[in-house]
């Protein structure tokens, strides 16, 4: 066999790391020193390597995220009472594979959007699916899938995203389609899912963002069920913006 027709059947297999790998250690004669065991073991790691960073791109495509941000570029020093512990908690994930949820609140601008995007894009990197939706374009897109017939597809696919994020909720009035199809999401999420919640109005008012006491008893309870809860406080971070505490500027 040639070596164009190995490089192509692994093309045809989809190994495409290990083509790569392979090509590269090619152009470098010293690795012939190394094991039959030692150069298998590199050209195995490049191909897991290629998957895997494959498999996260696809996952934050697929995510929707409105902006790049990560746990890493969050701004600390802004006075907003964000708890570093309880971010250094949540970095680690275990509330996706707890299944528990989050609600952010606070004022315009104070970085709401950022921290969402971060903590989905943190999600993402341990290996789950998530997905992010402006809370018009959430329930517009249920309004369409209910009117065309695809409501029941669309719910089956929301049921399946390990984390579900409706960010800037309450802004536009709920009716009482947007009400029953919110709880619908919810509850088919209730405690098997991860579902992240940002806000503008403290968490005290939301039973009037939902604006019905039957309704909003149960979606409260939905949201607010084994969820961890980022209040922020303070001046907008908007006006800081040079540097990476610019990314922080739209929520």
């Amino acid at each position: 066999m040639t070596r164009e027709q190995t490089f192509e059947k692994l093309y045809r297999m989809k190994l495409h790391g290990f083509a790569h790998a392979l090509e590269e250690d090619l152009k470098q004669p010293d690795l012939a020193t190394l094991s039959f065991e030692e150069r298998l073991a590199r050209l195995v790691d490049a191909q897991w390597l290629w998957r895997e960073n494959r498999s996260l791109s696809n996952r934050l495509r697929k995510a929707k995220l409105k902006q790049q941000g990560s746990i890493e570029d969050i701004n600390f020093r802004h006075p907003r009472q964000l708890d570093r512990s309880l971010m250094r908690s949540l970095a680690s994930c275990d509330w996706v594979r707890e299944h528990h949820n989050i609600a952010i609140t606070g004022p315009s601008g104070i970085g709401k959007t950022f921290l969402c995007c971060a903590l989905l894009e943190k999600a993402c990197r341990e290996g789950f699916t998530t997905l992010y939706f402006g809370a018009e374009k959430f329930f517009r897109t249920l309004a369409v899938a209910y009117a065309d017939g695809s409501f029941d597809k669309l719910l089956s696919k929301l049921c399946r995203v390990d984390v579900l994020a409706i960010d800037d909720w309450g802004i536009a009035p709920m009716g009482d389609r947007e009400r029953r199809h919110m709880l619908e999401v919810l509850e088919d999420r209730n405690q098997v899912r991860s579902t992240l919640v940002t806000s503008q109005f403290p968490i005290e008012n939301w039973h009037g963002v939902v604006a019905s006491p039957t309704l909003a008893d149960a979606i409260v309870e939905r949201i607010l069920t084994r969820a961890h809860r980022v209040e922020l406080k303070g001046d907008s971070i908007r006006p800081l913006s040079r540097g990476r505490e610019s990314k922080e500027a739209q929520s």
